[in-house]
């Protein structure tokens, strides 16, 4: 079967089942085990440096940590959850840096040589984790911007190394020191991905500025993270990179996706403004817009069409009705395991929750076949561990009457219309 078939698994019983591929799940190493996977020079300073870094995640130093590297316990767990396979996005913390590398603000310039380091022995121990499980893990590797060729070299290593979920791309928040992401200087590494074929992923929370702990600073982090890492679509847009390499490919996770319609809109109308010289009208903004066409290429919407897709993570119920405004093709269901605003161990009652009634067809695409297109899953290989584990087709199709009791995750707010942007 291939990644755009909507067929889906029969179990021996004869029931339909979805192969379900979380295209949003967390791993990582316990920060000892990142020892091996660093360069024998840097293990004196990991020593020193590991024996007085104090974890500031509960869910890290909790009983349930080792979901993020015990394999077999893992596995088993999205079976539970009826999840076959997963794009696996950095979770833990890896060797030098104050907490998880995704939330990690830019390193200055004598913070990077070891916080190279640490990124490159995370991929290295994600490159063995992802081949305890081979064909059901896409792992995410992860570069720093502030060295363009040394990132160029990890993303060959990476690809080479069988990490196909691509790379996890850095944002560059106000504050950062670093080129913001529309520069030209980044082109080495749009180009490299085009090459090997693998996407650029964002995922939210690496793009936000610091703002603090005061009660007023996190709420404003809430409100405000999503937009800080959706300013990486318009960034690479109206930079040209896809029109400089237009095998290229983003993927916008874990960000929500009902705000994409309206954006592309706004993108639409404000490229029509500044581009308007070109055309010979006159706008107030056209004196802006000046070589713009020429730089950028296609639209905003037709960027969307031919080279994005978004990370739909517990895709909610007022999202599902702008699907076809996003492009059904586009959209890829995750299930942020194991975060507690993720769907486990509820992913099953998630999915009714967001798809009931929606046709088979377009689910089966977004619960597996648009991620097995996108990360390169085999869905053959998939589709006989889905007949035993996946979520019934009929079950997903029933409504559901009431949210689970325990369940932690966004996806279960009753009544929530939040635009999240």
């Amino acid at each position: 079967m291939s990644a755009t078939d909507s067929l889906d698994p029969v179990d021996p019983d004869g029931a339909d089942r979805y192969t379900v591929i979380s295209a949003d799940c967390h791993a990582g190493a316990d920060l000892l085990d990142y020892r091996p996977y660093l360069e024998q020079r840097y293990h004196e300073e990991f020593d020193a440096w590991a024996a007085t870094y104090v974890n500031p995640y509960e869910d890290l130093v909790a009983d349930t940590a080792d979901r993020n590297w015990n394999s077999a316990r893992r596995i088993a767990e999205l079976e539970q959850d009826g999840i076959v396979a997963e794009v696996v996005f950095p979770n833990t913390i890896p060797p030098f840096f104050p907490s998880g590398s995704l939330m990690a603000p830019a390193p200055t310039a004598e913070e990077f040589r070891r916080r190279w380091a640490g990124l490159r022995a995370h991929n290295r121990w994600l490159a063995d984790f992802c081949s305890a499980a081979p064909g059901r893990r896409a792992g995410v590797f992860q570069i720093l911007l502030n060295d363009v060729q040394e990132a160029v070299q990890e993303i060959r290593w990476a690809v080479a190394a069988g990490l196909r979920g691509g790379l996890l791309l850095p944002g560059t928040p106000p504050g950062s020191g670093l080129p913001e992401l529309y520069s030209s200087a980044y082109d080495p590494i749009w180009a490299v991905c085009a090459e090997l074929g693998v996407p650029v992923n964002h995922h939210a929370g690496s793009a936000s500025p610091p703002l603090g702990d005061e009660p007023a600073a996190r709420a404003v982090y809430m409100v405000e993270t999503t937009w800080f890492s959706h300013r990486a679509l318009w960034h690479l847009i109206f930079g040209g990179a896809f029109r400089r390499h237009p095998d290229l490919r983003l993927v916008l996770t874990e960000q929500g996706s009902g705000w994409i319609p309206g954006v592309l809109d706004m993108l639409d109308y404000y490229h029509g403004r500044l581009v308007a010289a070109a055309t010979k009208a006159s706008t107030a903004e056209s004196k802006f817009g000046a070589g713009l066409a020429a730089s950028m290429g296609k639209g905003p919407s037709e960027v969307w069409r031919d080279n994005c897709f978004v990370g739909a993570s517990f895709m909610r119920p007022h999202e599902v009705p702008l699907r076809d405004r996003i492009g059904i093709e586009k959209i890829m269901w995750g299930s942020d395991f194991p975060h507690d605003e993720g769907t486990y161990p509820y992913s099953r009652e998630g999915l009714r929750f967001a798809y009931a009634r929606v046709p088979r067809d377009e689910v089966a695409a977004m619960l597996g076949g648009n991620a097995a297109r996108v990360y390169g899953f085999d869905l053959d290989a998939l589709d006989p561990v889905a007949a035993k584990v996946g979520p019934l087709v009929s079950e997903i199709a029933e409504p559901l009457a009431e949210p689970p009791a325990g369940a932690t995750s966004p996806v279960f707010a009753r009544g929530a219309s939040v635009r999240v942007w």
